[in-house]
């Protein structure tokens, strides 16, 4: 069976000279624009293609880029140890291709977003390109695989969590599961600490009834 163009791109892309020699440079020039750049064609043709990109109008493809780590709290005015402060390590508990995704339904309120796909990342920043589609373009009315976006019950689908970055932060992917959801993750450290709790009282009944014995 011939191998197809677009596996050829995805070879190209996993190839770690690719990576410093082309991909390298680019980031500096991405790291001085703006956070949300609208772009003329996509950079990564087969994951645009596997999203359903196509090259006609009613589409837009928007590079973003969001800052990685951890966000801070503000430093509570009341007394506490340092460690009980809470100020440093609190991540989002949405992913980073959503909170892109986000950004550019803001930016472009009249577009809906189709999907998104990362295309590289520094120290600093992580960034995507971002499908998006005008639902009320002749084009894309006309489209049989497109013209579901035109329906209104499908308006805001980003911020509903209907895209598929927001829902595998939800935990509607099958490989993942709601084990990776946060509110299973409360849930969890919640159970671990009543059986902790339960243990140590255990412990301390064991040690009291055992200092109890030589006394009798």
């Amino acid at each position: 069976m011939a191998t197809s163009f677009y596996s050829f791109i995805e070879e190209t892309w996993q190839k770690e000279e690719w990576q410093k020699q082309v991909v390298k440079p680019r980031l500096i020039e991405w790291r001085r624009q703006p956070s949300i750049m609208r772009i003329e064609h996509p950079t990564r043709l087969n994951r645009a293609r596997a999203l359903g990109y196509k090259a006609k109008q009613g589409f837009v493809v928007v590079r973003v880029k969001v800052r990685r780590g951890g966000s801070n709290k503000i430093r509570p005015n009341s007394g506490r140890r340092p460690k009980r402060m809470g100020v440093y390590g609190y991540s989002p508990s949405k992913g980073y291709r959503w909170i892109a995704e986000e950004k550019v339904a803001r930016k472009y309120p009249n577009l809906e977003i189709l999907g998104s796909y990362m295309v590289a990342k520094d120290a600093l920043y992580k960034y995507y390109e971002v499908i998006a589609v005008d639902p009320n373009h002749p084009v894309i009315k006309s489209d049989l695989n497109l013209s579901w976006l035109s329906n209104p019950s499908n308006r805001g689908r980003v911020f509903r969590g209907l895209t598929s970055a927001g829902k595998k932060a939800r935990g509607l992917r099958k490989a993942r599961g709601i084990s990776g959801t946060v509110n299973y993750k409360w849930k969890r450290k919640q159970i671990e600490r009543e059986q902790r709790k339960r243990h140590e009282g255990t412990k301390f009944n064991r040690i009291q009834r055992f200092e109890k014995i030589p006394g009798k």
